[in-house]
């Protein structure tokens, strides 16, 4: 290099905003959590380029999959401002697991993509946890995901969810559209309250302004809105 050039600035990845080690760290502290959901035909040993899972094993003969995906929409944003998010953790698995009971086949595993503009760690594990235990109540193995820091994309705080479903039936087995006849009884069951679909219009609806003033009527209705359904 001649004297007149000037030497190139290096920079690290860290510079740009994505703390690597901070990732790393997340992935040895939700290892626990992805362990608690292990069943049989699951691998649940995250950090590798694919989740693994033996439908044999599970007890399959001649399964047909059934694949899932899903969010948990605007109720994220009540989420972010309660600083509640155990809950959309569950409801992430469970918008997923719905559809897949709803074809007649069983869930078996489910991934997750968080993607935030910058990791709080803390914040992650509280969701990751959430996701966790909705794995247990589906009966399914959380097998990985993916956690993306994209500095610049999403406000502070500010963070988005996707699922990723897969269960399975004996060929066969599965329900169909075509399947209720006239003169087949319905039966209806109560909804357990707002689940995770049309946060859009309830947000509106009830113009939710949460702050640390709130008064304590409000914030028990916000609780009970933003309790897993």
């Amino acid at each position: 290099m001649s004297s007149g050039q000037k030497q190139s600035k290096s920079y690290k990845y860290s510079d740009t905003g994505v703390d690597i080690d901070e990732g790393d760290a997340l992935i040895g502290e939700i290892g626990p959590h992805a362990k608690r959901t292990k069943r049989s035909g699951a691998s649940t040993d995250l950090g590798g380029f694919g989740g693994l899972f033996d439908t044999k094993d599970a007890g399959f003969i001649d399964p047909v999959l059934v694949a899932a995906t899903d969010g948990v929409g605007t109720k994220l944003e009540l989420a972010r401002k309660t600083g509640l998010h155990h809950a959309v953790g569950i409801d992430l698995v469970a918008m997923c697991a719905n559809d897949i009971l709803a074809q007649g086949a069983m869930p078996l595993f489910f991934l997750d993509y968080f993607a935030t503009g910058k990791l709080d760690r803390a914040m992650a594990i509280d969701v990751i946890a959430g996701i966790a235990d909705g794995c247990i109540e589906a009966d399914c193995a959380l097998i990985g995901g993916e956690t993306a820091e994209m500095p610049g994309m999403y406000p502070a705080g500010a963070y988005d969810l996707a699922g990723f479903c897969i269960g399975a039936a004996e060929r066969g087995t599965l329900l169909s559209p075509g399947q209720p006849k006239v003169g087949d009884i319905a039966i209806a069951l109560q909804s357990s309250g707002i689940h995770s679909n049309g946060f859009s219009l309830v947000r509106k609806s009830l113009k939710f302004q949460v702050s640390p003033l709130m008064h304590q009527p409000h914030l028990r209705a916000m609780l009970i809105i933003l309790a897993v359904h």
